[in-house]
Order: structure tokens, then C-alpha cells, then sequence
């Protein structure tokens, strides 16, 4: 989901924003990093942007009748990383609002929040740790994008309950309603986005063996080589 364009207080508006800021600040630094170190990285990182906008710019209607979403930016955070995946959600969801009516700019940085910061981050966590214990790479890739997925719509009920908070109950009452229409109903699509990520990922080790070997996404030498250690090496 994202938050329509002024549902939220002023208030909830600018934190989100000023809490996003740092994150995508440090993201463009990566990513011109990036590009001006590896300028043949351009076309995967187009390649990942666009699969983030496609995803996330379909509405699907869920069982309690909201709009649910895929994210697609587990994709980009395992290939790149989640700091270069905060510039990549920030410009989809930019396009979004401004083009689509999908989110808005008032409720901009709790998006980007949720869908651009929050959910790479997990989804890179939960990728990482799988790897390191020699998790098969297919596997850790669906456990990765499905965590992005669905931890963006955890953040957003809480960023909802936050902002209105059940008159009884506070804010864990409105968590626990605003989780069950949005986190809870997301399970399937997050399902589905892990294996469409598989898919995708299987069909880049096809065809960009070497740039995945660059990132660290496969082995080299018959160990998993860093992506820092790459760069290392190509100095």
C-alpha cells in the first residue's frame, strides 16, 4: 500500500521525511560511487529500478478490501545493496505519485520509509545471514525478497498506528487492526514476489554471470567474493 497523498498528519509527513533524508543522501553517494567505478553496472541497475516500478505499481485487490501491491526491492538491495536501493524506491515512488496517483508527495518519506529504506534493509538482512550459512543462493534470494515485501506493509501499519491510534484501545489496538488488513493479506503477494525474484535471479546468473560474480551474488574461485573485494581488485 502506499499512503494516499495527505492521509497523513502534517506532523507524521515531516518526520517520515526527515527520518528518510539521511538514508537517501547516503544512497545517492553509492550510487554515483557505483556508476562512475563500474559503468557497465548502468543497464543492471536500470534492469532493477524498472523491475521495482513494474512491481510496485500494480494494485491488486486483497480479501478485506484494500489495495495490496507487490514491492520489488529485494531484487536490488541483494544485487546492490540496500543504500543504492534507497535512491532506486525513492525515484519510483517519485514517479509514482507524480504519474500514477499511487502514494503522494506529502506521504513521500513515509513511503520511501517503508517500501524504499525499511524492507531492502530487511530483506538484505535476512539474505545475508542465509548465505553465510552456506543456504542455497535461490533459497536466501526468495527468503530476501519475500521479508522486503511483507516488512514494508509491517512498517506501514505501524506508521498508520501511529498516526491514528485507536480511541480504546491506542496504538496497539490500531496496529493490530491496521496489521490485519494490510501485513497479514500480503503474505500470498510476498509469496509470489520471492518466486518471481527467483525466476528473474535465474535468468540473470544465465546471462550476467560475471557482473553477479563482481557483486558478490556468486562464487569465485569456489568461495562467495564481497563485493568490496572486488572492487579491491579492480583498482
Amino acid at each position: 500500500m502506499h499512503i494516499a497523498e495527505g492521509f497523513l498528519p502534517p506532523a507524521h509527513a515531516v518526520a517520515w521525511g526527515v527520518a528518510s533524508a539521511p538514508f537517501v543522501v547516503h544512497g545517492v553517494r553509492s550510487l554515483t560511487r557505483e556508476v562512475r567505478e563500474h559503468p557497465e553496472s548502468t543497464l543492471l541497475l536500470g534492469a532493477s529500478g524498472a523491475f521495482t516500478f513494474v512491481l510496485s505499481a500494480l494494485k491488486l485487490p486483497s480479501v478485506t478490501g484494500s489495495c495490496s501491491h507487490p514491492t520489488g526491492t529485494g531484487l536490488g538491495a541483494i544485487l546492490f545493496r540496500p543504500p543504492i536501493m534507497a535512491v532506486l524506491g525513492t525515484i519510483t515512488l517519485l514517479f509514482q505519485a507524480l504519474l500514477l496517483a499511487h502514494g503522494g508527495l506529502t506521504t513521500l518519506g513515509a513511503n520511501v520509509f517503508s517500501m524504499a529504506i525499511v524492507g531492502p534493509w530487511a530483506g538484505y538482512a535476512v539474505y545475508k545471514l542465509l548465505r553465510r550459512y552456506d543456504v542455497p543462493l535461490m533459497v536466501a534470494v526468495f527468503c530476501g525478497a519475500f521479508v522486503a515485501d511483507l516488512s514494508t506493509y509491517c512498517v506501514t501499519s505501524v506508521q498508520l498506528a501511529l498516526a491514528f491510534p485507536d480511541p480504546s484501545s491506542g496504538f496497539l489496538g490500531a496496529l493490530g487492526k491496521f496489521g490485519s488488513i494490510f501485513a497479514v493479506t500480503q503474505i500470498p503477494l510476498a509469496v509470489s514476489e520471492g518466486l518471481l525474484t527467483v525466476l528473474v535471479m535465474r535468468l540473470l546468473v544465465q546471462s550476467s554471470k560475471g557482473e553477479l560474480t563482481r557483486l558478490g551474488v556468486l562464487l569465485s574461485g569456489g568461495k562467495r567474493v564481497p563485493a568490496e573485494s572486488n572492487e579491491a581488485v579492480a583498482r
